[in-house]
């Protein structure tokens, strides 16, 4: 089993959604997070004055699944997410030791 975190823009996460769905992959987590890296965040200008925003907002999709299903949702989550632009984001993959439904008790792939 493995966990994937997907770092996306938050305008990308219904589109992202769907398309784990098409594949067969019904749950994740997601979390509205704030983060920059080479994109350095921006300036803008309120009322009259200008500030940096450092951090730019961000969604984190997290979700676990069986091996040979790592691939196809990476793939899917690149080819939905990419705009081409600086920011799209980044995916990170770990290994899962055990997961445990807590309901039923169930443990690891019966428990995704």
């Amino acid at each position: 089993m493995k966990k994937i975190e997907a770092i996306i823009k938050p305008f990308k996460l219904d589109e992202v959604r769907e398309a784990l769905s098409e594949i067969g992959i019904n749950g994740l987590t997601v979390t509205e997070v704030k983060g920059f890296g080479r994109q350095k965040g921006h300036t803008e200008l309120y009322r009259g004055a200008e500030y940096v925003v450092d951090f730019l907002p961000k969604v984190k999709i997290e979700l676990v699944l069986a091996d040979d299903l790592v691939e196809r949702a990476i793939e899917s989550i690149v080819a939905v997410a990419r705009t081409g632009k600086i920011g799209d984001g980044k995916i990170f993959v770990t290994a899962v030791e055990q997961v445990v439904r807590i309901r039923t008790g169930e443990t690891n792939e019966e428990a995704i």
